[in-house]
């Protein structure tokens, strides 16, 4: 790597150096490499190391970078397309479907949730675990919610608990005719059940991906879902996903 001098320019020069250090990031840099040390990076670009943390902390705000504790600052995977067109009409669990179990209880959700499920207030409900990972990490973690009365089946003997009891659950609910389903997201911050499943400090911002599927003429269960802003990405209606990297690929 040589060096590399910044010239006077009008912008702040440490998003002047953000964007220097993004181009070399796609051009010199794979997946989870390793960046040299600040020192380092300082003395390359010709600036106080203070500019450089503040590039480097815009980079991992917008997810172009990873802190993790023990290894350094390395260069984040791709950020993960999250669907929200209504053209994918599928009952979570499907075959393709990219979550994986953690477990399932017995609980009363809440409030709003209960109110959107149509069910009593004190009514315990079937709430399944599940979350998504991208290169090794946890980027979304989700709660599904679904009424007893979905699942009318469901045996207690053959699954009591744990993620056998989530497959149940969701094998279940696949016997019903899905007649739609619609979507909403949001901007939030993650709560510390959340921020735990994601590695993320408890009030860092999440997208809110709530996705009510219906059957039966009633909301047969709801998913509320949490990503990760600073790695995922909103697609609509089958557009085009920008990577980190010059290439392009259709989502």
């Amino acid at each position: 790597m040589g060096t590399t001098q910044l010239e006077t320019v009008p912008e702040p020069k440490y998003w002047h150096l953000k964007t220097v250090l993004s181009e070399a990031l796609d051009s010199e840099f794979a997946v989870g490499e390793i960046l040299p040390n600040e020192r380092e990076l300082a003395a390359r670009f010709g600036v106080a190391r203070a500019t450089l943390r503040q590039a480097l902390e815009q980079l991992e705000l917008e997810g172009r970078l990873q802190r993790r504790r023990g290894v350094g600052t390395t260069v984040a995977p791709p950020r993960v397309g999250v669907a929200v067109g209504t053209e994918q009409q599928t009952w979570p669990g499907v075959n393709g479907d990219d979550w994986q179990l953690v477990d399932c209880a017995l609980a009363v959700p809440p409030a709003a949730v209960a109110d959107a499920l149509a069910t009593g207030r004190d009514e315990e409900v079937h709430i399944v675990r599940r979350t998504r990972m991208s290169h090794g990490q946890a980027v979304a973690a989700e709660l599904l919610h679904v009424p007893q009365a979905s699942v009318p089946e469901l045996s207690g003997i053959d699954a009591p608990s744990g993620p056998a009891r989530a497959r149940a659950v969701l094998r279940e609910l696949q016997r019903l005719e899905l007649d739609g389903q619609d979507r909403a997201v949001e901007l939030g911050s993650a709560r510390a059940d959340d921020a735990k499943a994601l590695d993320r400090l408890p009030g860092a911002p999440v997208l809110l991906v709530t996705t009510r599927f219906f059957a039966e003429g009633r909301t047969a269960a709801l998913s509320v879902a949490t990503y990760r802003a600073d790695t995922c990405r909103l697609t609509f209606g089958g557009g085009v996903e920008i990577h980190h990297g010059p290439e392009t690929q259709a989502s």
